[in-house]
């Protein structure tokens, strides 16, 4: 696998923690198993899994939060594992920008939007003050929430406060914005109205979005969702918009098995149980395509008809 071009690079990502165990050493729980992810400048994806299912491993270690046990993680050019500490304080100030699902990690609820904003930018450092409240400007009127400006948080609405939280991730234009479950405490209308403002922001900035989410729904918002499933990437969905022979536009949805280096793919949930898949399947190659059916009972097995 090549880093070339992308702004985030995974490649057979590991994470095992130990549990502490009052009667021995503990118990490792692999987290990560080998997740590959590539994401290239400009796009907006979502991740999407169950909880369990290690995504938001994946956020903390993407976000120099936590740090990997093995492989390659790299984020806007920066090295994850082999980073040391000033690095990694230029690179939460300059590198990414974070949005979180609890607004009191997004927001401080003293400070009104525009203060939170300036806030960051003070931390950011190398500005001057007319270019900061420029920034200021440029920022709520982008997420439509330049009437939030002298508002705390405690005035705003939950979808208010979320996009005031992007206009703060983006405040330092970063190269890579995270976002981990943003739409996890609003309502269903709320929330397509915070996506709709990161679509936004991802087509007039072009920065690199990750939305992690456990949410399927996000995936109708995005072009790419990629699905994490035990540690991996499993599948993901292309979703692109064409013209029928009437000139019609028309959404369509392309599902793909993420294929690791040594051939190994998960094949989607609904399909194992539409199909009665278990233990093992009978495959069969074909001149353009892999053909995949339930396999025979084993020798051993009391299903299998003797007579």
């Amino acid at each position: 696998m090549t880093t070339l071009e992308a702004d985030i690079f995974c490649a057979d990502l590991v994470r095992i923690f130990r549990v502490p165990s009052r009667s021995g050493p503990g118990v490792e729980v692999q987290a990560l198993q080998g997740l590959n992810l590539r994401v290239e400048p400009g796009e907006l994806v979502a991740l999407v899994g169950a909880s369990g299912s290690g995504k938001s491993t994946l956020l903390s270690i993407l976000s120099s939060l936590d740090a990997p046990s093995a492989g390659v993680a790299q984020v806007a050019g920066h090295d994850l594992l082999s980073m040391k500490e000033k690095e990694r304080v230029q690179f939460r100030r300059h590198s990414v920008g974070f949005v979180w699902q609890q607004t009191t990690r997004n927001l401080l609820p003293y400070l009104t939007a525009a203060e939170n904003i300036a806030a960051a930018l003070v931390v950011a450092g190398r500005i001057s003050a007319t270019e900061r409240r420029r920034r200021i400007t440029e920022l709520l009127d982008l997420l439509d929430v330049s009437h939030c400006a002298a508002r705390r948080p405690e005035a705003m609405s939950g979808g208010e406060q979320q996009r005031v939280a992007i206009a703060v991730g983006l405040a330092n234009r970063p190269r890579v914005l995270l976002a981990d479950e943003p739409t996890g405490e609003l309502d269903d209308t709320t929330s397509a109205q915070v996506l709709e403002a990161m679509r936004a922001v991802n087509r007039e900035l072009g920065v690199t979005t990750l939305i992690v989410t456990h949410d399927p729904g996000v995936s109708e918002h995005v072009a790419r969702t990629v699905q994490i499933r035990d540690g991996r990437t499993s599948t993901e969905v292309l979703r692109s918009t064409r013209r029928d022979q009437a000139g019609a536009e028309e959404q369509i949805a392309e599902e793909y098995a993420v294929l690791d280096r040594v051939g190994r793919l998960q094949l989607p949930d609904d399909f194992v149980a539409a199909l009665d898949l278990r233990e093992r399947v009978r495959l069969a190659l074909e001149p353009d395509h892999v053909g995949v059916w339930p396999g025979s009972p084993s020798p051993s097995d009391p299903r299998e008809d003797k007579s």
